[in-house]
C-alpha cells in the first residue's frame, strides 16, 4: 500500500516536472505562492521521499526476473 501510494505521489512530481520542461510553469509554486515557500518545499520532499520508497519497486521487478528456470522433466507414457 505504502509503495502504491509512493508511486503515485512520484508520478504526480514527475508530470509537475514535465510541465516546468515544455511551459516553464511550476503548478506546485504556483498553488503555494513560490517554490521558496514551506509548502511547496514540503511537496517537494515527500515526491523525493516517494522516489526513494519507488525503487524498492524497480529492485523487487528485477529480483523476481533473476529466478532460475528448473526444467521439469515430463514422465513418459507407458
Amino acid at each position: 500500500m505504502v509503495q502504491k501510494l509512493a508511486l503515485a505521489i512520484t508520478i504526480i512530481g514527475a508530470l509537475n516536472w514535465g510541465v516546468v520542461g515544455l511551459f516553464s510553469f511550476d503548478v506546485v509554486a504556483q498553488f503555494a505562492d513560490g517554490h521558496a515557500q514551506p509548502f511547496a518545499r514540503f511537496f517537494y520532499i515527500v515526491v523525493g521521499i516517494s522516489g526513494l520508497i519507488s525503487l524498492g519497486l524497480l529492485f523487487d521487478t528485477l529480483r523476481e526476473n533473476e529466478v532460475e528456470h528448473v526444467a521439469v522433466a515430463e514422465p513418459e507414457e507407458i
